[in-house]
């Protein structure tokens, strides 16, 4: 199920787009403290942010450039602000689709799914996995972190896709090998070390040199 976050100051609109979007199953939280709406995007870990431009503390352009640093989630801006100069700016800053108010439910409703659809290759329950800015596509074996996009040999997505699933506990390596190779034969145990090594790597690449710890002699995990 999908996570929807709201950054409005207009509490009408919020109550009417949360309505609207638990109506179609989505999963809904709107900010409250509007001094600190990275740190609820970090905690709340949203699949697609409907972002206003006129905030409290902070303009709209200022939170899409700051969430654009650790993520590349979809943000949709609603504004009265229409004029082209916005319009430009909304996209040029990394935002997906904008939306004028005043607005029709059903085409913010629509264009929600277009979105998550492109994002996400919408269509299952939950395809992606999201943990600290860490974006996994489940769908495309695909890893996304800020403004970089990673692909993943099979064997690395379901080592990701594993970890990422039991985030905050540790995998065993018996565990992670059998999920990999699907077989009760015998794997040599450097065979995995060496695919977590080279995720690693690739990990490093992009700044997430610390993403998967090792307890040594157990397994690895994702810290919660």
């Amino acid at each position: 199920m999908y996570k929807i976050m709201i950054v409005e100051d207009d509490v009408t609109i919020t109550e009417v787009l949360e309505r609207q979007l638990k109506k179609w199953g989505y999963l809904v939280q709107a900010v409250a403290n509007f001094g600190s709406v990275l740190e609820q995007f970090e905690t709340y870990e949203p699949h697609l942010v409907l972002l206003d431009i006129s905030l409290p503390f902070f303009n709209g352009y200022h939170w899409c450039a700051e969430i654009r640093k650790i993520s590349q989630t979809p943000i949709i801006f609603i504004s009265s602000a229409s004029d082209d100069m916005n319009l430009v700016m909304a996209i040029n800053l990394g935002a997906d689709d904008f939306v004028a108010k005043p607005f029709n439910l059903e085409v913010v409703t629509a264009k929600i799914q277009a979105v998550l659809r492109r994002t996400y290759s919408f269509g299952a329950d939950m395809n992606v996995l999201n943990h600290n800015g860490v974006t996994l596509n489940l769908g495309e074996s695909i890893l996304l972190y800020g403004n970089e996009r990673l692909e993943l040999t099979k064997n690395e997505f379901r080592i990701m896709q594993l970890l990422m699933e039991h985030k905050g506990n540790t995998v065993a390596r018996d565990t992670i090998i059998k999920k990999l190779w699907e077989t009760e034969s015998f794997i040599d145990d450097n065979t995995l070390t060496v695919n977590v090594t080279r995720l690693r790597k690739k990990l490093e690449g992009i700044g997430l040199s610390d993403f998967i710890a090792t307890k040594k002699g157990v397994g690895y995990l994702v810290e919660a």
